[in-house]
């Protein structure tokens, strides 16, 4: 949780070819989604104990959460009181105990007055919250107590009307302030707050609170699809709770571990640990797909082919444009589903060898393309590994949008659906205002050169964009219409130098509105 300019700390990380050194995505247990309200002492000590016995712990799972719950109110002096009937040994003693089981503890709180689960009703729930009480509140968690990870919700928040940004930032002060150190922050907003988040929390909730059926897990994963640039630098982006181990079919699970993994999402396991199915235990357990989770580089996962209601998304590992990238293919349609994977899509020049996630087993080595038959809600999984091209073909969606936001009825650029734009989503309300800008930020060049950049864009009246290379060879290009903001695309060309290795390339037009944009490929000189 640094205080650095957000647009330089996404520059720096977008320009290094190896991996620095970042906090992994969190790996645990958190007690809402099985038990909610209905949780102990007892409890909270058996799912630590399960999580050793079952080689949860030794896969690397480590935090053990309580959610909310716990409290009873708070003092006359302000102090926040315990429930003593469900936690009649105290915090710190449980939490000493998960600490000498070699695992760490998590803690719940909201940014505003009330709980979520008080419903702004129950008096045990109520005034609990964070705020007003942040510098002592934090001191109670962790300098007392001893957590090492704290997830805040926001319906008192939104009870007192409070300014996310503001208020979150005040807890993120205060949790700086403490003694103890290297406190995992998990903001829960429940939609993407914007940009800033980076700046303030380790992980943040894209979407609402996740349940379990297979039409929560996909909805979720769609509300993802165009987040990934957000997640970097040891920041992720927080799709919710694993329902692994509850009631969804294997097929749904490995899709739900899959996309957590493959987009560096926190894996926080939310069904009872001490009676799991054989096959959600080994998917949990599963030393491929936690590494492709666990990757030093902690990348997001972008949409790199499409066939329908079939998704390819795909990321670098161990280095950037190095040999290595995971691949995910899910199937989220109601039909077993067949796909031919575009090798040079998912950014190989050659021949690539794909090896099996789900099966631990050698897929073969492939050129152009490979087939993969994917069952009605399942996934595939693969580490793929070739010589690499030179990505071409870079996607509106999959940029970093400096402005994007999910919480306010504001006209700041977003992602947006039609299926005449290629693979079919663009970017829309770009521009009017100077930071309402579009990145990519990691556009590579080989050796570096002249190239010509075609960006496919629609427009219904005259606008304009300014178009610029890693700060600088700004070109201004006007008389942008094409008939049509969805269903008329066209290609406005830009010769431009890039440098050998990573180059950002800005589209902004800081006085009016942009036209939409679909994508951008490069062709070199």
């Amino acid at each position: 949780m640094k205080h650095s300019n957000l647009w330089l700390l996404g520059l720096a990380f977008s320009l290094s070819a190896r991996a620095q050194k970042f906090n992994p995505p969190t790996m645990g247990w958190s007690s809402w989604n099985t038990f909610a309200l209905d949780i102990s002492d007892d409890l909270i000590r058996s799912q630590a104990d399960a999580m050793v016995a079952t080689g949860l712990k030794d896969a690397g799972y480590r935090f053990i959460n309580i959610d909310d719950g716990y409290w009873n109110g708070r003092a006359e002096d302000g102090q926040l009181r315990l429930n003593t009937e469900r936690f009649p040994n105290g915090m710190r003693s449980l939490v000493d105990y998960i600490h000498a089981k070699g695992l760490k503890a998590g803690i719940y709180s909201d940014a505003g007055d009330n709980t979520c689960g008080s419903g702004n009703r129950q008096a045990w729930g109520l005034g609990v919250g964070l705020a007003g009480h942040e510098t002592e509140d934090c001191r109670l968690y962790f300098d007392e107590w001893d957590f090492d990870f704290i997830k805040v919700d926001y319906c008192g928040g939104i009870h007192m009307g409070l300014n996310e940004w503001a208020q979150y930032s005040k807890i993120r002060d205060a949790i700086k302030a403490c003694k103890k150190q290297d406190v995992v922050f998990n903001v829960c907003r429940w939609a993407y707050p914007g940009t800033w988040i980076s700046e303030v929390s380790d992980s943040w909730r894209t979407t609402g609170d996740i349940y379990c059926a297979w039409k929560s897990v996909r909805d979720i994963i769609r509300e993802n699809l165009y987040l990934q640039a957000y997640t970097g630098g040891g920041h992720y982006n927080d799709p919710d709770m694993l329902e692994i181990g509850r009631t969804l079919t294997p097929d749904e699970e490995n899709t739900h571990m899959a996309y957590w993994c493959i987009t560096s999402a926190p894996l926080l396991i939310g069904c009872d640990m001490r009676n799991i199915p054989r096959h959600s235990l080994e998917l949990m357990k599963n030393a491929d797909l936690i590494a492709m989770n666990q990757d030093c580089l902690g990348l997001g996962a972008p949409v790199a082919q499409r066939e329908g209601d079939v998704f390819v998304f795909a990321k670098d590992m161990k280095q950037v444009f190095g040999k290595q990238r995971a691949v995910v293919v899910s199937n989220l349609s109601d039909e077993p589903r067949t796909i031919r994977l575009d090798l040079q899509a998912l950014g190989f020049a050659d021949k690539v060898l794909f090896y099996d996630c789900l099966t631990h087993s050698q897929r073969g080595t492939f050129t152009e393309s490979m087939t993969v038959n994917v069952p009605a809600h399942g996934s595939a999984a693969f580490f793929a590994t070739g010589r690499r091209a030179e990505q071409t073909l870079y996607q509106a969606e999959e940029a970093w949008l400096k402005c994007y936001q999910e919480l306010r009825n504001e006209e700041t650029a977003r992602y947006s659906d039609a299926p005449q734009a290629d693979q079919g989503a663009y970017v829309s309300f770009l521009g009017n205002r100077p930071d309402n800008y579009l990145e990519w930020q990691r556009v590579y060049s080989a050796k570096g050169g002249t190239y010509e950049l075609h960006i496919r864009y629609a427009s219904g009246e005259d606008r304009a964009m300014e178009v610029s290379v890693n700060g600088a060879q700004q070109t201004l290009l006007t008389n942008l219409y094409t008939g049509s903001y969805t269903d008329r695309w066209q290609e406005a060309i830009v010769k431009v130098q890039l440098k050998k290795g990573n180059n950002v390339v800005r589209i902004a037009n800081p006085a009016a509105f942009a036209p939409n944009i679909d994508c951008m490929t490069l062709k070199k000189l």
